[in-house]
């Protein structure tokens, strides 16, 4: 359904992304963050699918600057890969790779012709709580296990739209004690935990859970539904 395009440039270059438009009607808008495996199958998936629920979504490329094109798979090469790239994301000085995420916004506004959501998984869930807290043009955001979100800096920004968060109870990569403090620091967020692992919304993970994936995946289309109308 989708296909991949050149976005408006934005730091002298150009931001690459999968786009996928409703052949129907367009309910609205809703950017797609990548995990640290770049915008792979998984992720395409994912925008293929909120295009059919109605929704113009827009999956850009996060690594586009320092290396285009990023499509892994889920071995421990592809994971050591894609944590290196991740640590050079993240390295990249203030404000990061936002203004790309911003741009994604942007187009994402034009083709759904309304409001924006977002939804990011793992390191994109970090990213889809950093662009909540700060970009403009934002009017929900899920983050499904969002790695960093509940601790330190992080934890301590403040959303400037309403937003969901996924959790998995038995999630090594994020302690459950981690989320319930965030939970009660934040009481406007939604935070949902589920009996899974992290990773739980990717059909091509061993780690995949499908009645969590589906009961996030019920609540992020309704949370949209509501906040995107």
């Amino acid at each position: 359904m989708g296909s991949f395009v050149d976005l408006a440039p934005t730091g002298g270059a150009a931001v690459r992304a999968w786009v996928a438009v409703p052949e129907g009607p367009v309910r609205g808008g809703v950017v797609v963050l990548q995990e640290i495996f770049g915008v792979n199958a998984h992720i395409r998936a994912v925008a293929d699918r909120l295009a059919a629920r109605g929704y113009a979504a827009v999956a850009p490329d996060l690594f586009a600057r320092l290396q285009p094109g990023v499509d892994l798979g889920y071995s421990a090469h592809d994971v050591e890969q894609g944590r290196a790239l991740k640590a050079r994301a993240e390295a990249l000085p203030e404000p990061g790779l936002l203004p790309d995420v911003q741009v994604a916004v942007a187009e994402a506004a034009r083709l759904g012709g309304g409001p924006v959501g977002l939804v990011g998984f793992c390191w994109g869930g970090l990213m889809a709580w950093r662009a909540a807290c700060a970009l403009d043009g934002v009017a929900a955001a899920a983050c499904y296990y969002g790695g960093g979100m509940t601790v330190g800096a992080e934890a301590a920004r403040v959303p400037r739209c309403p937003v969901i968060a996924h959790f998995g109870r038995r999630d090594a990569h994020i302690p459950l004690d981690g989320v319930q403090a965030f939970a009660r620091a934040h009481p406007e967020v939604g935070v949902h935990v589920y009996e899974a692992d992290h990773g739980f919304n990717c059909d091509q993970r061993g780690s995949y859970d499908e009645a969590a994936a589906m009961a996030a995946r019920d609540r992020t289309l309704a949370f949209f539904d509501r906040h995107l109308a």
